[in-house]
């Protein structure tokens, strides 16, 4: 018997990888039916409202609930903070109240009397002179390589210039919460979250339980972003009410406060000179940058900078800012989207010193990008410009055209780990055929039920039906928690293992039984079991052959078995126009060539690039965290000012996936996050590619057009 390899079918051979396969709960959640934590509604459920701090800054000097608990329906009272206890940023949660319903809770935390000794506060994180000031500036190291003074006295052309990003919330379709229930020493918790099998033990510990009597549900989630990897202290005191009413009780954020405590991605400052030898290659980079992750302090990792590149002579400096905001969490390729705006519009601006277009520049710097992606991006930089037209419609900075309304082409290029995360799953080979598999991941609305149900129907011959997946409780065989784009190759990886394992068994014994002289000459295809072309048994009469138990076989992963891989590159390339009047910039096209291995669903893999662009429009054009350096408080924290994009905003959007090879060369790299990070970037250096003039900081709102264009810079 030849040595069995664990492998990809040919691309010539497969019937449903690689194809656009609509995600198999779309129907359910286009119908309502999925049930999201929000929709738990268990028998004599309770409502919880949270009461959160309306000042920046202080100590609490009283808290007062007696009132509170004696309202109508108040079933449990949880205290957040005690008396002496700092408070750090308006809407740090202070109580919690669970009532019969939810207008009776909020009935009740108008009656909960808290007084604060007012103490000074800090929210002015893009004014590094005025941090220094407030003392409320820490150095957070330094990267540094080469001879960065010598190679700026001998270069060609030099840039100074100023940019940055500014804070924005995480901003999930389905906010923050759970529902939890006693069932004696039992806990069930639906939460939604992006950590099924990591959360257990987050509500075991502070409750005093073990992490065995502790289940965590999550059939569906609506987005995390990297903001839902905790069980979270409101969701431990939804527990601990539910404890002490004796009922179910059910607590999610309001988007008020979903804004305010569910996380943020930091800001980034960057003061940078850049220079360029006559025929534009980058030879030195010098940054010092700043910004904050909130109280804390923190920020853009100084390492990463500049970004992707490794130029033969560089210095970046980080300082991070306190401030009293609320805290940073990952988002979304953390914290590539800062770093490739602050790089990359820098080049751009060098660019047009030496009067070199964006690409020319781009292409012949290429060499000093990291993971030796240079190929790649060559690659993929001209399938974007031949998808966007850039030959025919790129101009000089500043040559927009002769009304008022300015157009542009601008370009950057990113790139993203996306290995494989850990993943253990079972899957079960009935004896009538059919097909399921368990684990404990979570599809965060990325597909994950789709691309594993592909992945093992595509292993047995069978159609997407003949297969069931199982997902979503903590009781299921651990898988790792969905961030880094590491899901869907820790996934399918583990399960194409125990698939094909399985298929093995199975078709050792058809060989047995048909008297086949090698099982390794067997197929499976269209519900058959094959040698060759010719039809051996059926699917069925094959796993009747088990006898009265299910086949179950383990899977798991991360191996090095060539079935996952990492490291991915993309190029993204933008047309848009700039109305110099109003400061509305306005996307006509956006297109994202992206590398991304072996795709299972392209269908899915395209809606991934899509929805990155859409979320990179929005924190380029509109979405930002506004702080008021008066009262410290954030003040657009709601649906109607915390600006996102609606379908008329985005203009045309073009996801390629770049796949040079006829067969597979790479496994699975996932994709979630990459096709975020370059839209900043690319948007910036298209705005100064049709005004002449560098807005510099994101988000391009027309306020800070306009100021640009007027020579006024905050």
């Amino acid at each position: 018997m030849a040595e069995r390899k664990f492998a990809w079918p040919a691309r010539a051979e497969n019937t449903l990888i690689g194809k656009d396969i609509p995600r198999l709960d779309g129907v359910a959640k286009a119908s309502g039916q999925a049930k999201y934590t929000a929709d738990i509604n268990t028998a004599g459920t309770l409502f919880a409202k949270l009461l959160t701090s309306t000042l920046a800054a202080g100590k609490i000097k009283k808290i007062d609930v007696d009132a509170a608990k004696k309202m109508p329906g108040v079933k449990a009272v949880h205290l957040f903070k005690k008396v002496g206890d700092d408070v750090r940023w308006e809407g740090e949660l202070i109580v919690a109240i669970a009532a019969e319903r939810a207008e009776q809770a909020d009935d009740a935390l108008k009656q909960v009397q808290v007084e604060y000794e007012v103490q000074p506060f800090f929210v002015d994180e893009a004014n590094i002179v005025r941090a220094a000031q407030a003392d409320r500036t820490k150095g957070l190291g330094k990267n540094a390589k080469g001879d960065v003074e010598a190679a700026l006295k001998t270069a060609a052309v030099v840039h100074r210039g100023y940019y940055g990003v500014a804070t924005i919330s995480h901003m999930c379709l389905e906010p923050h919460g759970s529902h939890c229930e006693w069932k004696g020493d039992d806990l069930d918790v639906h939460l939604s979250t992006q950590n099924v099998s990591g959360t257990a033990g987050q509500f075991a510990e502070p409750l005093g339980i073990d992490a065995a009597n502790v289940t965590v549900t999550s059939d569906y989630e609506g987005g995390g972003f990297g903001s839902k990897f905790q069980a979270d202290e409101w969701g431990v005191a939804c527990a601990k009410m539910a404890k002490e009413a004796g009922k179910p009780v059910r607590l999610m954020l309001d988007r008020a406060t979903e804004l305010k405590v569910g996380g943020t991605r930091p800001s980034g400052y960057v003061d940078v000179t850049i220079a360029a030898n006559a025929d534009g290659e980058v030879v030195a980079w010098d940054s010092i940058h700043w910004g904050t992750a909130g109280f804390g302090g923190g920020g853009v990792d100084v390492n990463q900078l500049p970004y992707p590149f490794d130029f033969p002579n560089r210095s970046a400096a980080q300082i991070g800012i306190s401030c009293n905001s609320g805290p940073n969490r990952a988002w979304r390729a953390p914290p590539h989207p800062q770093l490739c705006a602050m790089t990359q519009t820098a080049m751009d601006d060098l660019a047009a010193k030496l009067k070199m277009g964006s690409y020319e520049f781009f292409k012949k710097n290429l060499k000093h990008t990291l993971q030796n992606k240079a190929d790649v991006y060559a690659a993929e930089m001209e399938i974007a410009a031949k998808a966007i037209d850039w030959k025919a419609k790129w101009h000089p900075h500043g040559e927009g055209g002769k009304g008022p309304v300015k157009r542009g082409l601008g370009m950057a290029l990113h790139r993203w780990g996306g290995g494989a995360g850990p993943c253990t799953c079972t899957i079960k080979v009935h004896p009538d055929g059919s097909v399921e598999s368990f684990l404990g991941s979570q599809d965060i609305g990325t597909g994950t039920r789709t691309v594993i149900a592909i992945t093992l129907a595509e292993t047995f011959g069978l159609p997407l039906a003949g297969v069931k997946v199982n997902l979503g409780s903590s009781k299921y065989p651990p898988s790792g928690a969905s961030g880094g784009s590491i899901t869907v190759g820790g996934v399918c990886g583990a399960h194409r293992r125990a698939g094909q394992t399985a298929l093995w068994q199975i078709f050792d014994k058809v060989a047995e039984k048909y008297k086949i002289e090698s099982a390794d000459s067997l197929v499976a295809k269209g519900g058959d079991i094959l040698k060759g072309k010719e039809k051996v048994c059926t699917w069925k009469q094959a796993c009747s052959l088990l006898g009265q138990m299910p086949l179950e076989v383990k899977g798991e992963g991360p191996k090095k078995d060539g079935l996952t891989a990492d490291q991915v590159g993309g190029v993204q390339m933008v047309d848009l126009s700039v109305d110099t009047e109003t400061g509305l910039v306005r996307i006509h096209k956006f297109v994202c060539v992206q590398d991304c291995g072996l795709i299972l669903d392209e269908l899915t893999a395209r809606s991934q690039v899509l929805g990155a662009l859409i979320m990179g429009i929005a924190y380029s054009l509109s979405e930002e965290r506004i702080m008021d350096n008066k009262t410290g408080r954030y003040i657009n924290a709601d649906l109607q000012n915390y600006k996102l994009p609606r379908i008329g905003d985005v203009g045309e959007l073009v996801a390629i996936m770049y796949q040079p090879d006829s067969e597979y060369d790479r496994g699975v790299v996932g994709l979630g996050e990459p096709p975020v990070i370059a839209p900043g970037a690319a948007i910036s250096n298209a705005v100064a590619n049709a005004t002449g003039v560098r807005v510099p900081v994101l988000p391009f709102t027309p306020k800070r057009v306009l100021d640009a264009l007027k020579g006024v810079h905050a």
